[in-house]
């Protein structure tokens, strides 16, 4: 029987076939609510979503290198017949040429963080705190292990209202940027969960990751408020040890934005004044995105490799711009 495609399976298969730019969140590409677009004559798509008077963009184009420009020149004709401007977010180093030649102001938003997972051991001075954390989480009779997503479903659904409670009054879920789970592509996520005689306790949802580094994306993780420490610890670790007898090599962290800022090449033409917000929002964005948490609990796995993350700005760095990559996140 012929299996009819769909645009997130085209999108599947380009990140797939074309992921020389290296982009850890590649698969955040297949997530429902995604607009796709493509040439009729030539492989690969462009990922974005709408949102007021402009098309953000997932990353770069997902093409053959040599159609990558044409690509880009097609879709800014799409949103200039829309009078709509593009915003690109989560940008590789790899992606920014055309974006610079059309005139893009490309600025650093953020930075991701991989760990060698063959290379990865928790012994020694360094872990001690890390390791006694596991330790008195797994001391509260958890079971963690891999799950199928269809057991637990419900149950996660459950947790997710529970854990925007730590996330303040009017807390919404993140999308776009941040993994799903259900759907169409599911069969290609692994789910590791904990829980304590059924109750589920908290999760990591963990996507695959194309390129020179394949391996896992540590995607969505969730926990219950009144999760005892280290719940989120054992059940990463629990996976790192799986993932290691399977022989995956890499373990990526995901984006975090605001980080890394001084580490990170920059490129011709880079917004000082962006820099500078991007500062401003590490120390005070915490009303926006928790980044200063999220980077200490990457930070604590030691990750070999840090990759700089970039914004492209069509017509100069912009704050209304950069307030839209917010709004299709669901963030404001």
């Amino acid at each position: 029987m012929t299996k009819l495609l769909t645009s997130s399976d085209i999108a599947l298969d380009a990140i797939k076939q074309y992921s020389d730019a290296d982009n850890p969140s590649a698969f955040l590409a297949v997530n429902e609510g995604n607009s796709y677009f493509r040439l009729p004559d030539s492989p690969g798509v462009i990922v974005y979503r709408t949102t007021g008077r402009y098309l953000v963009q997932f990353g770069g184009p997902f093409s053959p290198a040599e159609v990558r420009p044409r690509l880009l020149d097609a879709f800014l004709g799409m949103a200039a017949e829309q009078r709509r401007e593009v915003v690109s977010v989560q940008l590789q180093a790899a992606d920014a040429p055309p974006y610079l030649d059309r005139g893009f102001a490309v600025d650093q938003i953020g930075a991701s963080f991989a760990l060698r997972i063959d290379a990865f051991t928790l012994r020694g001075a360094r872990f001690m705190q890390l390791r006694n954390k596991i330790s008195r989480a797994l001391r509260c009779q958890l079971v963690v292990s891999e799950a199928p997503l269809e057991r637990w479903y419900d149950r996660m659904r459950e947790l997710d209202v529970r854990w925007l409670t730590l996330k303040g009054d009017g807390a919404r879920p993140l999308e776009f940027l941040v993994g799903q789970y259900g759907g169409r592509h599911q069969s290609l996520r692994r789910l590791f969960i904990a829980h304590q005689d059924g109750r589920l306790i908290g999760y990591i949802t963990y996507s695959p990751v194309y390129g020179s580094r394949p391996g896992w994306l540590h995607d969505l993780s969730r926990r219950l408020p009144d999760s005892p420490p280290g719940v989120m610890e054992a059940i990463n670790k629990t996976a790192i040890d799986l993932f290691r007898q399977e022989g995956v090599k890499w373990l990526h962290f995901g984006f975090t934005p605001f980080t890394e800022l001084a580490s990170q090449p920059k490129f011709p033409g880079s917004s000082a004044a962006f820099h500078w917000l991007m500062e401003y929002l590490w120390t005070h964005g915490e009303s926006v995105y928790p980044a200063q948490t999220q980077f200490a609990y990457k930070k604590k796995w030691n990750p070999d490799l840090v990759l700089g993350e970039y914004i492209g700005f069509q017509h100069g760095a912009s704050i209304p711009a950069l307030v839209h990559v917010f709004r299709a996140c669901n963030a404001v």
